[in-house]
């Protein structure tokens, strides 16, 4: 089981992670962000959106902020038309994600949550801290993709690794 750190430390890795693909991101044109680079949703400003949108609904269903606007996986991608309003809501979304993580307690990592799946159409029930490694594991899954398709189309990320994050993002413990 995962423990209150291991968030702190994937929300801080998440932040990072998102400020770097969308700085990369913003200096490539619209016309660049929205090509179809044959990736599973197909472009880049797309593949951020599902990502924003399914931390939203983790987020939602783990600490109870407000929904995604689309209730479904398939009109995730186009939460978001113009990357202005993507960006500040990747934010805001990332700063609720710092706060949540912040007051998580072992209690919240506890026990069992259960919804309604609108990907495989019905109730499903599983461990708290199984949901609390999907928000993040789902988000890390999806960067590479953007970040693969960033470096295709000439943009240059930031580095991936946990331990390369810098100083200012997490405070580190020492030993």
């Amino acid at each position: 089981m995962i423990d209150s750190d291991y968030v702190r430390l994937m929300a801080a890795y998440t932040g990072w992670q998102n400020r770097s693909v969308y700085e990369a991101a913003g200096a490539l044109t619209d016309e660049a962000r929205r090509e179809d680079r044959g990736a599973f949703f197909g472009s880049i400003h797309a593949t951020l959106n599902h990502l924003l949108w399914g931390d939203q609904l983790w987020l939602h269903r783990l600490a109870g902020t407000p929904a995604p606007a689309s209730p479904d996986i398939p009109g995730s991608i186009g939460q978001h038309a113009d990357w202005a309003g993507l960006a500040a809501d990747r934010q805001a979304t990332d700063a609720a994600i710092q706060t949540w993580a912040a007051r998580v307690t072992g209690e919240d990592l506890a026990g069992a949550l259960s919804w309604h799946s609108g990907a495989i159409g019905r109730e499903v029930i599983r461990p708290r801290w199984v949901l609390v490694v999907q928000l993040f594991n789902h988000g890390t899954h999806h960067r590479g993709q953007v970040h693969a398709m960033l470096t295709a189309a000439g943009a240059r990320p930031e580095d991936t690794d946990v331990p390369f994050m810098p100083d200012g993002d997490y405070a580190w413990p020492e030993g």
